[in-house]
């Protein structure tokens, strides 16, 4: 599938609710080009009549179009809950740059932009929409509901997170604790998405993964979108001169020349993300690898695939 945002008008115009659009709507324009074509985003306000229901709310326009009865459905109408889960810890925040924007961006950047354009999504399906923001605690949750005000809520909440993080801010990673507690907040059955880059500091693997689990009660649907910088948390791409690293939640310092633990940091990073994915799998929870350079088909498609086998 091959689409290209602007990315020089998307950053002309500051709003979030208007990139989400743009965004959404490329990504729509990609999927009738492409095999996933009869995916029926742009009936997102209708749905086929029922035999046995009243014709008074039938398009007749769409049914002259398409020979089909559909009916157009009202703001209260929906068809799926979903939470929107995002780790707004310090580690998010990296790579720690001047130039932030939509196509430079850092995990957060890129997280809010994605979480964006799904409820920009989720509201042209007419889904419930919710929104958990955590550290080391729970710093916003609220419940699924599908309104325009609802959606504006959520937008200027998200928003707030695209200013830069105070250097004496050290927000530390508590998934463990914020994911147990969310999990016990959502009592209907959800589409549950989330953005995290996992980098937790308390608590032990198989903690981490017990709190995973748990938002499987109550028969939700989970997808996880392992944020990530590739180039530079993955592969470990840094030209072999001394440098200082930051741990960004700590505030710990490093002085080291790269080549001196490339090596081994590859073998634990790519030890701890197959973990990660095998328990996903054994969890029955999506794992997909989010990598903030390579743009936001890699969250949208993902969503659409999980949505359409659910209903």
């Amino acid at each position: 599938m091959d689409y290209k945002l602007d990315h020089n008008r998307l950053q002309q115009f500051g709003s979030l609710d208007f990139v989400a659009k743009q965004v959404v709507e490329r990504f729509i324009v990609g999927l009738h080009k492409s095999p996933f074509h009869g995916f029926s985003v742009e009936f997102a306000e209708h749905r086929l009549y029922n035999s046995g229901e009243s014709i008074k709310h039938i398009d007749w326009k769409l049914y002259g179009r398409t020979d089909k009865l559909f009916i157009k459905r009202y703001e209260e109408e929906t068809n799926l809950r979903c939470q929107v889960i995002l780790d707004i810890s310090s580690s998010m925040y990296f790579p720690v740059m001047d130039n932030i924007s939509i196509s430079n961006p850092n995990k957060i950047t890129f997280s809010v932009y994605a979480a964006a354009a799904l409820i920009n999504l989720f509201k042209k399906q007419r889904d419930a929409f919710g929104l958990s923001l955590f550290s080391d605690f729970i710093e916003l949750h609220t419940p699924s509901k599908s309104s325009s005000v609802h959606q504006r809520f959520l937008y200027a909440e998200l928003e707030k997170l695209l200013k830069p993080l105070p250097v004496s801010a050290k927000k530390k990673t508590s998934a463990t604790e914020a994911l147990h507690e969310i999990a016990e907040k959502i009592h209907k059955r959800s589409l549950i998405i989330i953005f995290s880059d996992m980098l937790e500091n308390t608590a032990t693997s198989d903690e981490l993964f017990s709190a995973l689990q748990h938002l499987k009660h109550n028969k939700h649907e989970v997808i996880l979108f392992h944020v990530i910088d590739k180039n530079k948390e993955i592969d470990f791409d840094f030209e072999n001169r001394p440098y200082k690293f930051i741990d960004l939640e700590k505030g710990d310092e490093l002085k080291i020349t790269p080549n001196e633990v490339k090596e081994f940091y590859i073998k634990k990073i790519t030890a701890f993300k197959n973990e990660l994915k095998l328990k996903c799998g054994q969890y029955r929870i999506e794992f997909v690898e989010a990598d903030i350079n390579k743009g936001f088909e890699q969250i949208l498609l993902p969503y659409l695939l999980k949505r359409e086998k659910l209903y």
